[in-house]
């Protein structure tokens, strides 16, 4: 089972590489001006950036190693001849009407490191019809998620589009941006997805705060200080104040979870002087990776403040529901503290093992990307399902900690663990 969760989570934790494509859209005269920049080696290879979180998890890793590894001046020329089956897949309509599109420059950036995304940006023209008032954009879901943004007028449109989606009609005379409380409304789901289901890294140091003890007074201690701090760094970095690479913030973000785990072993339940003072500093670089992920949706500029509102809001939304479930899972395990239920211990056991691999079967109609982000999480609920089956099958004083709260900080540390080495070594 440990095996199992370390490659699940493994794979969750490189979810970063599948990135949206950024496209600016400007009205130069009679045309339509876009400038794409995307992940174009993805494209060439094949990969249903629908399907994947990571390009190595695609069938076509090996094209898009290979293609990762081209000159530019070589990929420049592949996705020049590649660009009459993409503009297939791009759709431009002017109040209803397809818009032929042309590729007009292609330009990529140097290969540096093969392990990381580069960017390969598109420039291509769409001739307006005379009179033409609105736009709309369309994009194949095998292209992944596209972040467009309108350029050049006042109040312009700007939105973030799922695989496969199409924008709602841009007016091209501007005065489509959405209100402060549109904005902030729209980034709260964002937020959420980031943490559940996405946040795997996330989830498991939240969980690692609300296995220290099951009094409230500790867990108010540290979340205060984790929101604080994450907050203070989402919006400096998100205004452009701090930039530290992902390489370095990643594998911290991976330590944190290890040290939360083992102090909760070596403490015993018992709240550090100190801990919510690591526990704030660890948050300042939770903030800094949320950042990352508005800086890949971008933020309206002028409703940054409310879109940044509205995206902290869903983080804290979503860590509140994970506490929230963690405790409804463990909550008789907690209160019976060894007295010893052991049918309610079989249910238990019977919804970790039967009821929670079950919905495994109706998520596969989620699709593969959402299947294999909530993967983990099912498993980790059964976990806790087990761990809790077994404090409540025994008499022993103490269970709770030693049949629960430890076992699931050692698997927690562990998963961290892994991750330090994998984001620094591999």
């Amino acid at each position: 089972m440990l095996a199992m969760w370390l490659m699940l989570a493994g794979g969750a934790a490189r979810a970063h590489e599948v990135m949206p494509a950024i496209a600016d859209m400007t009205r130069q005269g009679d045309e339509l001006v876009f400038e794409v920049a995307a992940n174009v080696e993805s494209f060439l290879a094949g990969i249903d950036l629908a399907a994947v979180e990571d390009t190595d998890a695609a069938p076509e890793a090996q094209d898009y190693d290979r293609l990762r590894a081209l000159p530019p001046e070589a990929l420049e020329a592949q996705v020049a001849e590649f660009w009459p089956r993409m503009a297939d897949l791009i759709e431009v309509r002017a109040d209803g009407a397809a818009l032929p599109l042309e590729l007009v420059a292609v330009e990529t950036d140097e290969v540096g490191d093969v392990e990381l995304v580069r960017d390969t940006r598109l420039t291509f023209t769409a001739a307006l019809p005379p009179g033409a008032e609105s736009v709309e954009v369309g994009w194949a879901p095998r292209l992944g998620a596209l972040v467009l943004r309108q350029q050049g007028v006042e109040a312009p449109w700007d939105g973030y589009l799922e695989p496969g989606a199409t924008s709602p009609p841009i007016a091209l005379a501007g005065g489509g941006q959405a209100s402060g409380w549109g904005a902030l409304l729209a980034y709260i789901p964002v937020g959420i997805d980031h943490i559940v289901p996405l946040g795997l890294d996330h989830i498991l140091f939240v969980l690692g705060l609300f296995f220290l003890s099951t009094r409230l007074g500790p867990l108010l201690w540290q979340v205060s200080a984790f929101t604080l701090a994450h907050t203070i760094t989402l919006a400096a970095a998100a205004l452009g104040y701090v930039t530290v690479p992902a390489s370095v913030v990643e594998p911290i973000i991976a330590a944190s979870i290890v040290y939360v785990a083992v102090e909760n072993i070596l403490r015993g339940g018992q709240l550090t002087p100190w801990r919510p003072a690591v526990v704030f500093g660890f948050g300042l670089l939770h903030g800094l990776g949320f950042a990352s992920v508005l800086g890949a949706f971008g933020l309206p500029e002028g409703s940054f403040l409310p879109a940044l509102i509205g995206f902290n809001i869903g983080v804290e939304l979503g860590q509140l529901a994970v506490i929230a479930v963690a405790w409804l899972i463990c909550r008789a395990a907690m209160l019976r503290g060894g007295e010893g239920a052991r049918g309610m211990a079989a249910l238990y056991l019977a919804v970790g093992i039967v009821v929670l691999p079950a919905l495994a079967v109706p998520m596969a109609g989620l699709g593969p990307e959402m299947q294999a982000a909530w993967q983990p999480l099912l498993l980790g609920a059964g976990v806790l399902f087990a761990f809790s089956a077994i404090a409540l099958s025994v008499r022993a004083v103490g269970a709770w900690e030693m049949a629960v709260a430890m076992p699931a900080s050692a698997l927690i540390g562990l998963v961290g663990a892994w991750w330090v080495v994998e984001r620094v070594f591999l």
